[in-house]
């Protein structure tokens, strides 16, 4: 039986009927109790300072959620799309909430990152920043725009190689050269730290941290500013925490960027029991068919629910006896292991194993606060912006 089965009774995801009277399946469900109480735990986990915390927006999409982050006193942020930071932007402005600082944490080039420069300039009380492994870039970016050098600790996807001291010391050269100087700090993210022992997850975190700091040592050795480095997803955001790189007198400032545990979802929590955070964004599904005395297949296929991180794509909420196995597009065939088998047309709320590609799956979220149903709220970062830049 999966493990968080015992810490996710049924009776904490309660839907009210208004909710489900008349719901075309499926759907995405947010519960902001467990939005609330899982931004209280990060904030516990990275001892209650919002500095040291900047959420990754790519997870919630959601300005209704944001509103929550933003209403702890949270003010810096992370994102990679442009319609994730105009989003944040113009929400934010229209709140006349000044003082937040947005990194896009995507090496963008060419038509987005002039779409960014465009953003900054048009909201000049944020702070706009993004992550660069190019000295042409670093050179070339608008001006509005700071500059984080992205630097490779071992996850091999973005980012100029930790150990290229030099090409690092030319690309932050580069920024602080431009305009009056835009080099801003480090941004390293140590994703692939997964797998092994809790024990084995902090040395190898605090090990890979330590790294950046040695680089932050001689960034400053070479006359740069290293105002800040960025790190730290869901799976190290703890072991970041208790980090030596966090307390040192006279270093630079660190701070993690998880995002996925303001929703949660059981991959994390499969794989890092030592979080303790609660799914906040379900699918609800219907069962559509019953194709043999084992199967019910639900509505809730691969076109409403992450697929790409493996099976099984879900948990069912209160049926640790039904075994989500393989979808297809449209279809999500339940093995009934134990149990009553669930009929046509009954209801089943999915946590997801991937929320966050899950979220940008719907247009809208049903949303339930305190028991209550409280309407439809947009997913309005979900998506993409026009892929050209007229027409």
């Amino acid at each position: 039986m999966f493990s968080g089965m015992e810490r996710w009774p049924a009776d904490r995801f309660h839907l009210p009927p208004e909710a489900t009277r008349e719901v075309a399946a499926p759907a995405l469900v947010v519960f902001m109790d467990h939005v609330r109480d899982n931004i209280t735990q990060a904030l516990h986990v990275v001892g209650g300072d919002v500095r040291r915390w900047r959420p990754h927006l790519k997870t919630t999409k959601m300005p209704l959620v944001w509103d929550e982050l933003l209403r702890t006193g949270l003010r810096s942020f992370k994102c990679a799309t442009t319609r994730e930071a105009r989003v944040l932007l113009e929400e934010t402005a229209a709140r006349d909430l000044p003082g937040v600082d947005l990194l896009v944490a995507y090496p963008h080039r060419d038509l987005a990152l002039r779409r960014l420069g465009d953003l900054a300039r048009a909201h000049p009380r944020a702070r706009v920043s993004v992550i660069c492994e190019d000295e042409a870039i670093a050179r070339s970016a608008p001006p509005e725009l700071g500059i984080f050098v992205d630097v490779n600790v071992g996850m091999h996807r973005t980012g100029v190689p930790i150990e290229s001291r030099d090409e690092i010391v030319r690309i932050a050269r580069a920024a602080g050269a431009a305009s009056g100087g835009r080099f801003r700090g480090i941004h390293a993210y140590e994703g692939h730290i997964r797998g092994g022992t809790i024990d084995d997850r902090r040395a190898r975190t605090h090990a890979a941290l330590d790294q950046v700091a040695r680089l932050a040592d001689d960034l400053v050795a070479a006359g740069m500013s290293v105002g800040e480095v960025i790190t730290s997803g869901t799976p190290t955001l703890a072991h970041a925490a208790t980090s030596s790189c966090w307390t040192r007198a006279g270093g630079p400032f660190f701070s993690a960027s998880a995002g996925t545990v303001v929703f949660h979802d059981f991959g994390y929590h499969d794989m890092l029991p030592e979080l303790s955070f609660t799914p906040a964004a379900l699918v609800l599904t219907r069962v559509i068919s019953r194709p043999a005395p084992n199967i019910a297949t639900c509505d809730a296929g691969s076109k409403s629910i992450a697929a790409e991180s493996g099976d099984p794509c879900a948990v069912v909420i209160g049926r640790s006896d039904l075994a989500a196995l393989k979808p297809s597009e449209e279809h999500l065939p339940l093995e009934v292991r134990g149990g009553a088998a669930p009929q046509r047309g009954d209801l089943l709320l999915l946590v997801p194993r991937h929320v966050c590609p899950t979220v940008n799956l719907h247009e809208e979220a049903i949303i339930i606060d305190g028991g209550r149903f409280a309407g439809l709220a947009p997913i309005s970062a979900r998506g993409r912006e026009r892929p050209l830049a007229t027409g």
